[in-house]
């Protein structure tokens, strides 16, 4: 069986993404609790698992479900650190949905 795709998106693709399973990288910029706020060119609401820890300000990617009200529910959690490039990011997520028959089922 083959394993569910999970397409790299930003806060710009939530909308077309809602109840499927993505992968974002971004920015944390909030932590609240069971809930955080992370930049992905835009902000995304996402609400953690008890395994995630976050740290402000640095990366995380997280895989989850895209949520009805376009915040996400978090699967797995990465600290990715502060040294991250995310100009290079962009040009990935850019990547992935202009030839998104590589990277994941567009039905």
């Amino acid at each position: 069986m083959a394993a569910e795709a999970t397409p790299r998106i930003n806060a710009r693709y939530l909308e077309t993404f809602t109840n499927s399973t993505v992968r974002i990288l971004g920015r944390v910029t909030s932590l609240r609790g069971e809930s955080a706020t992370i930049d992905a060119n835009g902000s995304i609401q996402v609400h953690l698992n008890r395994d995630a820890h976050l740290t402000l300000n640095n990366a995380a990617e997280i895989v989850g479900k895209v949520q009805p009200d376009l915040s996400v529910k978090v699967f797995q959690a990465m600290d990715f650190g502060s040294n991250i490039d995310f100009k290079a990011v962009e040009a990935v997520v850019d990547a992935t949905h202009r030839h998104k028959e590589i990277f994941y089922n567009a039905d």
